[in-house]
């Protein structure tokens, strides 16, 4: 991944490095005894682009369409189909969330109203909900982004 891609989105996120590369499951979740956090970190950490979601999400949706449309094929994560664990991962999404909002200038740092998903990670960094990416796609910065992430070859 290269260095262009925190000065392309100011509120990019860094998630520490992970020395796995390969994508927690459940299972290993619970024989692991890792926290949520560890979870998410880890997941973000190993895919180029990782969508968590909930399945009946329609702004999940929306999130989902834009990257396949653009060519990427996401690491998505529906909340919603997870045997245990959802509502921890979805309190470390709302964090990670309430981190950015208060991190951005017109933000404010407040998430009131805002949903803990959709969450969409580039090359292990936290980029965001639906606003994010939307922004990042209409002034032309999200495709770059996705270069340097090695998620798109174009």
């Amino acid at each position: 991944m290269g260095s262009s891609s925190s000065s392309v989105v100011a509120g990019a996120m860094e998630v520490p490095e992970i020395t796995t590369a390969s994508p927690i499951t459940t299972a290993d979740r619970h024989q692991k005894s890792t926290s949520p956090y560890e979870v998410v970190r880890e997941v973000a950490g190993s895919n180029a682009v990782v969508v968590f979601s909930m399945s009946g999400c329609c702004m999940c949706t929306v999130v989902k369409r834009l990257l396949f449309g653009l060519g990427v094929g996401p690491t998505i994560v529906e909340l919603d189909h997870l045997a245990s664990g959802a509502p921890d991962i979805q309190a470390v999404l709302f964090h990670l969330l309430q981190e950015s909002s208060s991190s951005s200038s017109e933000g404010g740092g407040v998430a009131v109203g805002r949903q803990p998903v959709p969450a969409v990670f580039v090359g292990g960094k936290y980029l965001g909900g639906i606003e994010t990416l939307m922004a990042c796609h209409i002034n032309g910065s999200l495709v770059p982004l996705l270069k340097d992430a090695g998620a798109l070859w174009l």
